[in-house]
């Protein structure tokens, strides 16, 4: 299988970085990223690799880690000592579904288009960032995952550990599964815990909503825009293909974050703790 197999290369050259078109597409989506955080790329996966890409999920997705509880924004533990209302002390119903990496082989659909060469320079480029602030997650659970997303099931308000997230909308329910987010919430020095605290009290006046369908690509900075997933409706399941890049080399998943979203925990987290860029509560 080849990118072609895959990728609309004739609407997104992402393999030919020199040409005039692909400078246009990336300076497209970098006015989308400075403008709210986030840029997506329609039909970025053509029919024939969306037909690929549900197979595999259709496959691995018996394999996912399915977790039931309550969890606040940063997926830590209550911390008594603050007042009631501090959001670290606001704890939502979470319902949710992740394949783990270790189950997305080489040669596959998924970790064909991560993998692909040109396509952290791709993603790097939109971002603008320096290739010294820029590698794949060093997570052998979450560098290349699905979310599984079922009947009634969605995710709460949340920050995501990883600095930068690029999804991938394989399938999509029947109805439901809006993404919404806040962009910039927080940045790399300040937690906004008020600013937090206001959307997850019910303000909706700056939260933005996408319906993206299947085959577009996201490019998300999720560690600073607080983001949710509403709960899907119907019998067909969705399915989420996430890409995770991060701006410390080395950097991978917290302890007790790897627990709660794929049930286990490798040597290679307790190694990589703490291995990263801003001091952030997650």
């Amino acid at each position: 299988m080849q990118l072609q197999d895959l990728v609309d290369l004739g609407r997104y050259p992402i393999d030919r970085p020199d040409s005039p078109a692909f400078e246009r597409m990336i300076q497209d989506l970098r006015r989308e990223l400075d403008t709210d955080g986030c840029a997506v790329l329609p039909g970025f996966v053509h029919d024939e690799g969306i037909a690929a890409l549900v197979k595999e999920a259709d496959r691995v997705a018996p394999n996912a880690h399915r977790s039931f509880g309550r969890t606040n924004a940063y997926f830590s533990q209550d911390d008594p000592k603050l007042r009631r209302t501090h959001p670290i002390r606001q704890f939502f119903e979470r319902s949710n579904a992740f394949v783990p990496a270790d189950n997305f082989p080489a040669k596959g659909p998924l970790r064909r288009i991560y993998e692909y060469p040109g396509f952290m320079p791709f993603i790097r480029a939109a971002l603008n960032e320096p290739e010294d602030r820029f590698f794949r997650y060093d997570d052998p659970l979450a560098d290349v995952i699905i979310n599984v997303v079922e009947e009634g099931q969605g995710f709460p308000w949340h920050f995501d550990t990883n600095n930068f997230t690029v999804t991938l909308a394989i399938q999509n329910g029947e109805t439901g599964g809006q993404f919404e987010y806040v962009p910039g919430l927080r940045t790399g020095e300040d937690e906004n815990f008020e600013g937090v605290a206001r959307v997850l009290d019910g303000d909706m006046r700056n939260v933005r909503q996408l319906e993206l369908q299947p085959g577009d690509l996201q490019i998300f900075k999720g560690r600073y825009s607080l983001h949710r997933v509403a709960a899907v409706k119907g019998e067909r399941t969705r399915y989420v293909g996430i890409f995770s890049f991060v701006e410390t080399e080395g950097m991978c998943g917290g302890v007790e974050r790897t627990k709660q979203l794929y049930g286990r925990v490798l040597q290679h987290h307790y190694d990589r703790e703490g291995r990263r860029s801003d001091q952030l509560l997650d």
